[in-house]
């Protein structure tokens, strides 16, 4: 899936993150579990500048736990910082700020030595539409102040907010980048919903994800769509023709059907995308390091 989405507002919001970076004491990385490489913006390094870094792992109910616990493992083999979080029921939110305070360390060491009484820590957090962050923020304020919804590009400007009388937070709208050289990157970023949904093929979307549970979960996949004797991938090119039937067989199940008794492939890939990202499907994980 080839997708080009870089809208004026995130060029702007991308400007503009560059030109406060001078203020921030730790950039914090917020991506989302079922997709930890996918949603990593290349475009962080550029814009955090050589600040320290917190890469937060979100949505953690929604992922499989060991392949997350793989993730958090091979992130931390890379000298990350790596904090496990879910900023809807408010898991693993409480530590952030001594983690950023850690992380400040040095700073705050520097200053002293100055003379200079050091101020609250600022952080920059960044990551890409619909990572939850705006959820996170809130959390860690403690009542709603950044925006919410369920759709990629809520946030539209920067602002600061305070996190009790040591952490002030800059939210900025999430960015993606100019082109995704990996088709599967955009595959990722569409199935969880990072993009909006005029610029996706859902049927593209829906045979990636039947592929991803027919490789690592075919009981969750079984369950769900009453399947039975469920076809083996070869890694040919007849694995195409191994998704459609499937795909034919989900049609058939749910009823998914046009005149003449032919399968509405629309209506199927709804179905199978819209099972995914509700959960429906269980806590999948879409790749793994």
């Amino acid at each position: 899936m080839t997708i080009q989405w870089y809208p004026g507002h995130m060029a702007k919001a991308k400007r503009q993150m560059i030109e406060k970076i001078k203020q921030i004491d730790v950039v914090i990385e917020l991506v989302d579990s079922r997709i930890p490489s996918s949603s990593r913006n290349p475009l962080v390094e550029e814009i955090s500048s050589g600040k320290p870094r917190l890469l937060l792992m979100n949505k953690i109910d929604m992922a499989d736990r060991q392949a997350t616990k793989q993730w958090k493992e091979d992130f931390e083999d890379q000298g990350l910082t790596v904090h496990l979080v879910n900023s809807q029921t408010g898991q693993g939110v409480a530590t952030i700020p001594d983690a950023v305070h850690k992380l400040t360390a040095a700073r705050r060491k520097k200053l002293e030595k100055r003379g200079f009484r050091p101020h609250a820590d600022r952080a920059l957090i960044l990551g890409i539409p619909n990572v939850g962050k705006s959820t996170l923020i809130n959390r860690l304020a403690g009542k709603k102040i950044a925006k919410i919804g369920d759709r990629p590009g809520v946030t539209k400007a920067q602002q600061w907010i305070k996190v009790g009388s040591t952490m002030e937070l800059l939210d900025t709208p999430g960015i993606l980048w100019p082109k995704f050289e990996d088709p599967r990157v955009g595959l990722c970023l569409a199935a969880t919903g990072a993009i909006k949904e005029e610029l996706l093929d859902f049927q593209e979307i829906a045979l990636f994800l039947l592929k991803t549970m027919l490789t690592h979960y075919r009981e969750p996949l079984a369950e769900r769509y009453t399947l039975e004797d469920l076809p083996e991938l070869a890694g040919t090119e007849e694995d195409q023709d191994v998704l459609i039937r499937l795909f034919d067989d989900i049609g058939r199940k749910r009823g998914c059907l046009m005149s003449g008794g032919y399968i509405d492939y629309d209506r199927v890939s709804e179905i199978i995308v819209r099972d995914y990202r509700s959960q429906k499907l269980g806590p999948l994980t879409l790749e793994w390091p």
